[in-house]
């Protein structure tokens, strides 16, 4: 009561009664007297026969009203449910082998009762954390649950606020990833509608769909669900997975001093491979790609090996011979940019154009703000070409690993589902979303801005062919 913050007159199991009967048949023909005596309670009445739970409890659980008005439950099972709900699965297969016939006969398990356990093992093969398959399993158990239908009846039991999306990957993994809309109680909804107990839910699938998006992962509730669009990726997008993999490892080596060379060597990477069980370089190349494992960890293990074969003093050296060198290099600023003729300059990137690597750019010197960086054909620059004695030449410093924001404009025909396509087609790019805006006209014309980090006007150009290629889309253009 302390707990719930309940009144002891809504405690409705004070008293209660059990009923164990020989048969299913049976049960529902109690509940049936039993109904006939007392009046239910509304909302109290639970058939765990029809829809067990995960661990196997059926039962069927009803609150009555007695004579003066006090509340009491029934719970009404054979007497085979009742040795699964006082002993538990395991205890009751024991009891089955051991009184067969009087001999110690093995049982048949039939293949629906270890569903639950052959599905926690799946979901323990897809994650290399112990902590997130702890998190998982404690979810799958714990959550309260929803029990939705197919359109022929079928019942599927999914975690309290599971999507459509949830559901198609609970009938099979290839129904979800074909997925292109569904319908609820035979109404066309959005697929991240949440479900309610008794919805009847129609999956619309489409043979031409591109597979899943990432944005799934925000909404879907079930484990089994996310790991089947996790797996999908993995498998539809490798080698990509694979090239960003060697990118984060160069980029990581880079940072420590190291060629590829020094540390990729077979007595360096067995150990590596062995570690975090892959069987392959291409294999742990794309579990860094996808996020699955970082560089940072690859690498150390590495250097671990490195170091049973080299002194202590030789890395020092190394660092030190690193460090005098990168002292050689040209004096860049933060944003990446070179001012011809001076060091330590404040650079600031101009707003009003954003310039990136590749742009053409120009500087001009500020009143105590240092320089202020232009594209050339930024539409200020006319202004401030009369003052030249201000101009000074500036430009892109090409080992830069500076990331830049720039703010793109799309003009589409207004649809359902057309802001998830264009994330999905920008989420192909090595483009990050850094904001998103969307505003739509009485005409229907769609104008979504969106503000993305790149590292390059090679990788604005990549994210903005990408996004031509969504369907309605008419228009898509750098903000000046």
């Amino acid at each position: 009561m302390k707990r719930d913050n309940k009144t002891l007159d809504q405690i409705y199991d004070l008293f209660a009664l059990r009923i164990l009967v020989n048969n299913i048949k049976d049960c529902y023909a109690a509940l049936g007297v039993v109904h006939e005596m007392y009046s239910p309670m509304p909302g109290r009445f639970k058939d765990y026969i029809a829809v067990p739970k995960p661990n196997m409890y059926q039962s069927i659980h009803t609150t009555l009203l007695g004579d003066k008005g006090t509340p009491f439950e029934v719970q009404i099972r054979t007497w085979d449910m009742h040795r699964i709900a006082e002993f538990g699965i395991a205890a009751h297969w024991a009891y089955k082998e051991a009184s067969f016939l009087g001999k110690k006969t093995p049982v048949k398990v039939e293949e629906d009762k270890l569903a639950w356990l052959r599905e926690t093992l799946e979901w323990q093969k897809d994650m290399q954390d112990p902590q997130e398959f702890l998190n998982t399993l404690k979810t799958e158990l714990f959550e309260d649950e929803v029990y939705v239908f197919t359109p022929k009846g079928a019942i599927k039991v999914l975690p309290r606020g599971a999507t459509p999306i949830d559901f198609a990957y609970s009938i099979h993994a290839e129904i979800g990833h074909h997925m292109t809309g569904c319908k609820i109680n035979s109404k066309m909804m959005p697929i991240v509608t949440p479900l309610k107990s008794g919805d009847i839910v129609e999956i619309i699938t489409s043979d031409n769909s591109k597979g899943p998006s990432r944005d799934w992962l925000k909404f879907v509730k079930s484990s089994s669900a996310k790991n089947k669009i996790l797996s999908w990726f993995k498998k539809a997008q490798k080698a990509e997975n694979i090239e960003k993999g060697k990118e984060l490892i160069e980029k990581e080596l880079k940072r420590i001093g190291f060629s590829y060379s020094d540390l990729f060597k077979n007595e360096y990477i067995e150990p590596m491979l062995d570690k975090y069980k892959y069987k392959t370089l291409e294999e742990m190349y794309a579990a860094v790609g996808f996020g699955a494992n970082s560089a940072v960890k690859v690498i150390a293990r590495m250097l671990q090996e490195y170091r049973k074969e080299h002194e202590e003093e030789n890395i020092e050296e190394k660092i030190e011979e690193l460090a005098k060198a990168r002292q050689k290099r040209p004096k860049t600023s933060n944003s990446g940019i070179i001012v011809k003729g001076i060091d330590n300059c404040l650079v600031k990137l101009s707003k009003c154009c954003n310039p990136l690597p590749g742009d053409e750019i120009v500087g001009y010197i500020t009143k105590g703000r240092g320089v202020s960086v232009h594209r050339k054909d930024c539409i200020n620059i006319g202004d401030l070409v009369s003052e030249e004695n201000r101009m000074i030449d500036v430009e892109w410093y090409k080992e830069s690993e500076s990331s830049y924001q720039v703010d793109i404009e799309i003009y589409s025909n207004d649809r359902s589902g057309l802001l998830m396509d264009i994330l999905r087609e920008i989420g192909t790019t090595k483009a990050k979303i850094f904001g998103v805006n969307t505003k739509t006209t009485k005409e229907g014309i769609a104008i979504i801005d969106i503000t993305l980090e790149v590292d390059s006007l090679d990788e604005l150009n990549n994210a903005q062919k990408a996004i031509r290629k969504v369907e309605s889309v008419y228009e898509v253009r750098r903000k000046k």
